[in-house]
């Protein structure tokens, strides 16, 4: 069975397959393409008011483009201090062509001058899994924590380097990939879609 993974950051295709199954529930073999394996696929903008209206555009629009089911996500970085941004805005925090450097700058600077209380912040991550038959189902996963004052850890992308773990000391960049994808946002959400690839065999 092949499994397109539609997205085009290669950090996050590495993460979610490492979390995915290689195998169905019924011993078939799972294959997962990036966008790459099929041309360079272009995703249609994600214009959604939600996590869940991104993570689907992609999914449905892929799924159809390329006849595979297909995998997507969308996260996002919840701050208490800041009434839940930059929520569906993270990826592009400070601006359509900011860098993970100029979003997590943005990000310190506005909580500039907080204690670590004060920085409470989760990340939650909806995935969607959509067929080319137009089944699409939802998976959610969230993780609490604090943003940091600065970068620590070299193991991540994105806000990983700001973002301490609830009850660690740890950011998530100072986890390994075993411990990330064990408690993260992203690994809930894939986690409880991978039950679901066994459908996908029947």
């Amino acid at each position: 069975m092949k499994i397109l993974v539609a997205t085009g950051n290669q950090h996050k295709f590495k993460e979610i397959t490492e979390i995915l199954p290689r195998r169905t529930k019924t011993g078939e073999d799972i294959e997962y393409l990036s966008l790459a394996n099929i041309g360079g696929l272009k995703l249609p903008p994600e214009n959604g008011s939600t996590l869940e209206e991104n993570a689907e555009v992609k999914a449905v629009y892929a799924a159809k483009e390329s006849g595979l089911p297909t995998v997507s996500d969308d996260t996002g970085m919840e701050v208490e201090f800041l009434d839940g941004r930059p929520g569906v805005h993270t990826a592009r925090y400070a601006g359509e062509n900011a860098d993970a450097d100029d979003n997590n700058r943005k990000l310190l600077n506005e909580l500039e001058g907080l204690f670590l209380g004060k920085r409470a912040a989760r990340f939650r991550t909806v995935a969607c899994l959509a067929t080319p038959q137009g089944k699409v189902v939802h998976f959610e996963g969230s993780l609490d924590g604090f943003i940091g004052f600065g970068y620590r850890g070299e193991n991540g992308f994105g806000y990983d380097p700001l973002f301490i773990v609830a009850g660690t000391n740890k950011t998530l960049a100072e986890m390994t990939d075993t411990e990330k994808n064990a408690i993260s946002h992203r690994g809930q959400a894939f986690k409880k879609l991978a039950e679901h690839l066994t459908v996908l065999s029947k």
